[in-house]
């Protein structure tokens, strides 16, 4: 029984230096360092105003409908860019629901934009990304947004690409990816002093 009851007390012993270091010690460590090295990026990579207001992250896309922005990718997140509910829409390729949910937004993206009735149109402007909160767009689909909002805002075309280039992330490491445009980051700037 003495056996017993000293086995018992180990077992308790370590599962609660196990807790203090598992559960305290080390996520303090973690969130130290994170403070320390990626202060901006541990703290959500947010967006912040001379006044202090927190207008987003550039990590997290936001929806813009009005013509004077640039529009983000659809999100099929909750009911739209909803962080709590960040997903895609799960259709696979033979889904009919997904075909003319892609096959609508065709339609509308080359009305929104003035396009003709056969122009191309980049995937990253019709279809959901995975996480549903992508912030970024394709270049192709910044360039070809670029005329309405020029037209909507009264600015020259050129001065809204270079808005766009400023706005340009390069691809992760140099060679991973495509380079994308941050939505959110793009339309700040045109809302700011270098966009009128």
């Amino acid at each position: 029984m003495k056996k017993h009851f000293s086995e018992v007390r180990s077992a308790i012993a370590a599962t609660l230096v196990l807790a203090v270091v598992c559960c305290g010690l080390y996520p303090l460590v973690v969130y130290g360092l994170a403070q320390v090295l990626f202060r901006d990026k541990a703290n959500g990579s947010l967006i912040v105003d001379a006044d202090g207001t927190v207008r987003g992250s550039r990590l997290l896309g936001q929806q813009f409908t009005a013509d004077k922005y640039f529009h983000s990718r659809p999100s099929a997140a909750g009911n739209g860019y909803d962080a709590a509910n960040s997903s895609g829409s799960n259709l696979g390729p033979t889904s009919k629901k997904l075909n003319d949910s892609i096959t609508q937004n065709i339609a509308d993206y080359r009305a929104q934009n003035g396009l003709e009735t056969n122009a191309i149109v980049p995937a990253d402007a019709v279809t959901a990304s995975a996480s549903g909160l992508d912030p970024h767009i394709s270049l192709r689909n910044a360039e070809l947004q670029a005329p309405r909002v020029a037209k909507t805002r009264g600015l020259d075309v050129d001065k809204v690409r270079a808005l766009i280039k400023q706005n340009t992330d390069s691809a992760d490491l140099g060679i991973l990816g495509e380079p994308g445009v941050n939505v959110l980051q793009l339309n700040l700037a045109l809302d700011g002093p270098g966009g009128k």
